[in-house]
């Protein structure tokens, strides 16, 4: 099976992928935000300050249910909880194939110098994809980009731009090597 984990379901797909990778075919990590970027938690609760003026405002009508239901407490320790999760240092230590897909405009995501880094590091089966314009709900803000790098991905295609998509959003896979 293949996990798809979008924010904070990245550090549960990339925790089954450790505890039980006989089990998983391959993750994917749609913004993995958590570890040391996003610390200490006044900084990260200022990044999500940041990240919710770049989202679409039809967003809250999504968002806002879901922590009212939950509570406001609760999605402080919880929030508090994936700050900790070093999921850049698990990404390069995977044991499955994994895509982690980065938008540009995401404050939550370490800056591009650091992404490429990771890049770098990462061994040959950890792909890192890019979408330029995206903020950290590249989900509800660029769907078609990401089907389209998750479905070049699990294909076994390049990542490339989506040609039935043209100029809404650059798509780029990091390649391992690059400057």
């Amino acid at each position: 099976m293949v996990l798809v984990g979008n924010s904070m379901g990245g550090p549960v797909c990339l925790e089954v992928a450790h505890s039980a990778p006989e089990r998983v075919a391959g993750i994917v990590l749609a913004s993995p935000a958590g570890g040391m970027h996003n610390q200490p938690l006044a900084r990260a609760l200022l990044q999500l300050m940041r990240d919710a003026r770049r989202e679409n405002p039809r967003m809250v009508r999504v968002v806002l249910p879901d922590y009212l239901h939950f509570g406001p407490v609760n999605a402080l320790q919880l929030f508090g909880e994936l700050m900790r999760f070093p999921s850049l240092e698990r990404i390069v230590r995977t044991p499955t194939p994994t895509l982690a897909v980065i938008g540009t405009r995401d404050p939550l995501m370490p800056p591009p110098w650091r992404v490429r880094e990771v890049g770098r590091l990462a061994p040959p089966h950890v792909t890192v994809a890019v979408i330029e314009g995206a903020a950290h709900a590249m989900n509800f803000s660029h769907p078609g980009e990401l089907a389209h790098v998750i479905g070049s991905w699990l294909d076994g295609r390049e990542i490339i731009d989506d040609p039935n998509e043209p100029g809404r959003a650059r798509v780029l896979q990091i390649q391992r090597g690059d400057p």
